[in-house]
């Protein structure tokens, strides 16, 4: 995410009369930007502090990237218009110097202090800062096969993979535009603008598989430019070369206002991981907030009520909001472990919502206004000058540079120091070198199969904690069949458990073990159900994490359970709530200590499952005791 600041474009050299654009080009503002700016980043801000009250709230992303698009088209085509060409070398030192400054100190600081905490927080962390260098992490992370959802990894610069999106889109999208230009017909050069947004929306929803991990969609340059593409359809639409009378009309500022419901309605409703997201749903977004922004830059109402004052204050500032809110989160997480609760949740929101808006604050004040107004250049000259400063300023700009210097050590001491791989994921590859073996003995055992006790009844399918505790499941149950995947969640297990029972190789006794990566629905429970059949008895492994859905998955576990004869909670949660010395150093997986308990809350549940009363005949008096 980028927001691109509006003081530096208009849409038009010379606006034609009635646009509402004439005030825009005298201020050198578009008005209703900055307050779609300070939405979108309140969006994702709420729905990576607390995704349970706005799990839809990522589509704050797609707005910037509409807002981006429609600015960056607008001040190519202006420039052109004004004089004949346009200064490539010119466009992206601006969009450098917009860009570089604010993000230096996001990465020199959060490097060091997650240097300074340690442990499995500096796992990855240089291809991270080769991926934020670079202007690359979405195809950085993209071969690394990270999951911009999971939580098995405490990724410390994650959300610049849109700020990847952007960048790249600003080297692309000038020489593609030049080109398009060149096409004499303004509406043939709408069409095919309009025709790369579609043909990005449908890029995403063909390789969008549902029930898999949509994390290469989503960081997908290719399958995420349709935003940035509908802004830069807009802006080409909106601007109507000089001495047509045809103007576009103005938007009604309730049709502004419905665009902005919508977009709200989406942040409420649209699923991260569903496939109504991928397959329209952030189109569909996009379209609306290219609807909200016409509204708002037409001039009237609706532009005036969107930059209102504190949400003019927020967008000004919403690039340094959005670059620091992620890794302040990140670490606040890792320094103050603890055990799930909505106390904490709210404490960490609270105290990361904090020390962002200040870090932000400074950087706007410090380091963004003024290398806008003085250049980088112009900013180091004023450095090298401070020794004409007021002592209060020399003891500022003496500050800052002792602070760029240790927090330059403190990151080249991170990336020394970094461990190759996290706690979790070293007993992730125990578990999964457990299954391993086990395959091999099987194979090796296949001519003359012995019995196994137990275990030859159990199909168990799992995330990453299953995995993490494979080992201890395969001694507790030997022969036990485990399908366990990291990053996994409970909306993948019907189809696994279906296509295994289709297969004839579901056993009569299946575990469920998915409710560390994300919240659950009561259709997917039901889905469960169905896809096993009614003969098979069925046990639920709770979660523990410390994430906001922790609460709620286990609450609607311990519910289904209740009320199924057949199935059975394993309270995996409470049995290690007191024991967490035996977890890795992320706080969710089991070491071999941990996977024992894990293993044990499976043998519990399957006892409870066999002291099961006989069934009684249907009429029978339920209050009297069975006949022995």
């Amino acid at each position: 995410m980028n927001s691109t600041q509006s003081t530096q474009t208009s849409l038009v050299a010379s606006p034609p009369a009635g646009t509402g654009l004439g005030s825009a080009l005298s201020t050198g503002r578009l008005s209703g930007l900055d307050g779609l700016r300070a939405i979108a980043v309140i969006a994702v801000i709420v729905y990576h502090f607390f995704p349970d009250v706005l799990p839809g709230g990522f589509i704050g992303v797609d707005i910037f990237f509409v807002i981006s698009g429609f600015l960056i088209t607008g001040l190519l085509v202006s420039e052109r218009t004004r004089t004949g060409r346009v200064s490539l070398r010119n466009f992206w030192q601006r969009r450098a110097r917009r860009l570089v400054p604010p993000l230096v100190p996001v990465l020199l600081v959060c490097s060091t202090a997650a240097w300074l905490i340690g442990g499995d927080v500096l796992v990855g962390l240089g291809a991270q800062l080769l991926g934020a260098v670079t202007f690359g992490y979405n195809w950085v992370s993209i071969a690394g096969n990270a999951s911009y959802f999971a939580v098995d990894q405490p990724e410390l610069f994650r959300n610049l993979w849109s700020l990847a999106v952007e960048e790249q889109f600003y080297v692309i999208w000038p020489l593609l535009l030049l080109a398009i230009l060149l096409i004499r017909r303004p509406w043939m050069r709408l069409a095919l603008v309009a025709v790369l947004a579609a043909a990005s929306m449908w890029w995403m929803a063909g390789l969008y598989q549902p029930g898999a991990d949509p994390t290469r969609v989503y960081y997908g340059s290719d399958t995420h430019s349709f935003g940035l593409l509908t802004g830069a359809t807009l802006a080409l639409l909106l601007r109507r070369p000089a001495g047509l009378r045809n103007e576009l009309p103005r938007l009604r500022p309730w049709l502004g206002g419905a665009a902005l419901l919508g977009i709200a309605a989406a942040a409420v409703w649209l699923p991260e991981d569903g496939t109504a997201t991928y397959r329209g749903g952030l189109a569909v977004v996009s379209l609306l907030t290219a609807v909200a922004i016409w509204a708002g830059v037409r001039g009237g109402r609706f532009g005036r009520l969107l930059d209102v004052t504190p949400l003019r204050y927020v967008g000004e500032r919403s690039y340094g909001i959005y670059l620091w809110h992620w890794p302040v989160l990140v670490l606040l997480q890792v320094a103050l472990p603890g055990q799930p609760s909505v106390w904490r949740l709210a404490l960490i929101g609270l105290l990361a919502g904090a020390i962002t808006l200040g870090a932000s604050a400074a950087s706007y004040r410090w380091l963004e206004q003024p290398v806008r107004r003085d250049g980088v250049r112009g900013g180091i000259r004023r450095v090298s000058l401070a020794w004409r400063l007021p002592v209060r300023g020399r003891v500022l700009v003496i500050s800052l540079v002792a602070a760029l210097v240790l927090s330059s050590g403190g990151t080249a001491a991170a990336l020394v120091t970094a461990p190759s791989t996290a706690t979790a994921e070293l007993e992730i590859e125990r578990g999964q070198q457990a299954l391993d073996a086990a395959k091999d003995a099987a194979r090796q055992a296949a001519s003359t199969p012995a019995p196994l006790p137990g275990g030859d009844l159990i199909t168990a399918v799992g995330d990453s904690v299953m995995l993490a505790s494979a080992a201890e499941l395969q001694g507790s149950f030997p022969g036990i069949a485990i399908d366990a995947a990291v990053s996994r969640g409970m909306y993948s297990a019907a189809g696994i458990l279906a296509e295994l029972n289709r297969a004839g190789t579901l056993r009569p006794v299946v575990v469920v073990g998915l409710g560390t990566n994300g919240p659950i629905k009561s259709d997917e429970l039901k889905a469960i159900e169905s896809a096993i059949g009614s003969d098979r008895k069925l046990i639920l492994v709770n979660a523990y994490a410390d994430r906001d859905w922790t609460n709620g998955v286990n609450a609607s576990l311990a519910d289904f359970s209740a009320r199924h004869r057949l199935v059975e909670l394993a309270n995996w949660h409470d049995a290690i709530a007191s024991r967490t010395e035996l977890l890795s150093g992320d706080g969710v997986h089991p070491g071999t200590a941990g996977g024992q308990v894990y293993a044990n809350t499976v043998t519990a549940a399957l006892q409870r499952l066999a002291g099961l009363p006989p069934l009684r005949l249907p009429g029978e008096n339920r209050l009297l005791p069975a006949a022995l």
